[in-house]
């Protein structure tokens, strides 16, 4: 019998196998008139195409109280000069935030600075951003990525975080290994479900299995000591969070993407509760938009709208 939950996860690993469609992201980039209309529907989630667009958004957000990380989107780097180019971009981040004094973390994926080409360009680029970060008092987080680089992106993030505090990683709650893995890190760590399409052999898919295993990894990391970005939009959870008192806990706060549920954000700041909305710029935001569709499919519906005038809004605008 085909149900709505079955279309809709069959529509979630289709978008999520679009998304790796080297083909299909150029065919959208070389085609003008398409490309258009879905930078409107990225625009939903997406600040902008560079720093600047990210930094407004950001400043108006910390102006209504939230806390913010920005990131300059871009992952599977296979030319040296793009990398460096990355790496430079999110220098000149750094050095603007600390500039004018905006409070904000800088994420970023490690294949982005490198890791596809060599990790110790990786890891040169890293600790290079690092020691500028500290001197700024800036902290930057490392994203995680496909479960294939997540031995080499632990490894170069244990060996850096072992020298620079200002550090921090993300784990997927998704994967098997990751209690194991919360055992042997040190420093911030973000949580999420995750967004990649993964085996049922090494990752549990989306289901209240899943909600579970993400707050025995909550408990877990506050156990540990951990600063703890509690990364999800799911209701279920985030009210569990709230009934168990961990989001009193020292350095624990909720963290949101920009553009997904922002009166539920905007109700979690109003009720007191630490929030930071996770902001993105740069061109590569193709995969990014297939992602957030790929995670909550009814967003097709309002990327159709987004891509008509009717629907195209500052989502600035639903923060409260």
């Amino acid at each position: 019998m085909i149900t709505t939950t079955n279309v809709e996860e069959q529509f979630s690993k289709t978008m999520k196998s679009i998304a790796r469609r080297a083909d299909l992201k150029a065919f959208v980039e070389q085609t003008p008139a398409i490309y258009q209309l879905l930078q409107r529907a990225a625009a939903k989630y997406v600040t902008g195409e560079n720093r600047q667009d990210g930094l407004e958004v950001g400043r108006k957000l910390a102006d209504k109280g939230y806390a913010i990380s920005l990131e300059y989107i871009g992952e599977n780097t296979t030319d040296i000069q793009d990398c460096e180019h990355a790496a430079l971009e999110l220098t000149l981040l750094i050095h603007t935030l600390a500039q004018h004094g905006i409070p904000a973390r800088v994420s970023f994926d490690l294949s982005h600075i490198g890791l596809s080409i060599d990790s110790e360009l990786a890891y040169k680029n890293l600790t290079a951003m690092a020691a500028l970060a500290r001197q700024a008092d800036v902290e930057l987080f490392v994203s995680m990525e496909e479960s294939a680089k997540t031995d080499a992106i632990l490894s170069i993030y244990t060996k850096a975080a072992a020298v620079y505090a200002n550090l921090g990683i993300t784990l997927q709650a998704q994967l098997n290994r990751t209690a194991q893995d919360l055992n042997d890190i040190s420093g911030r760590i973000r949580i999420v479900k995750g967004a990649y399409q993964e085996t049922e052999k090494i990752a549990m898919p989306r289901s209240s299995a899943l909600n579970e295993r993400y707050i025995q990894l909550i408990e877990q990391a506050i156990r540990k000591g951990h600063r703890l970005s509690i990364a999800t939009h799911d209701e279920s959870i985030i009210d569990q969070v709230i009934k168990r008192g961990w989001i009193h806990e020292p350095g624990v706060e909720f963290e949101m993407l920009y553009g997904i549920r922002p009166d539920l954000s905007s109700r979690l700041k109003k009720a007191g509760y630490p929030v930071r909305i996770y902001l993105t710029f740069g061109r590569e935001w193709y995969l990014y938009l297939c992602h957030r569709i790929a995670e909550y499919p009814p967003n097709v519906f309002q990327a159709i709208l987004d891509m008509t005038e009717a629907g195209a809004a500052d989502p600035v605008q639903n923060y409260e």
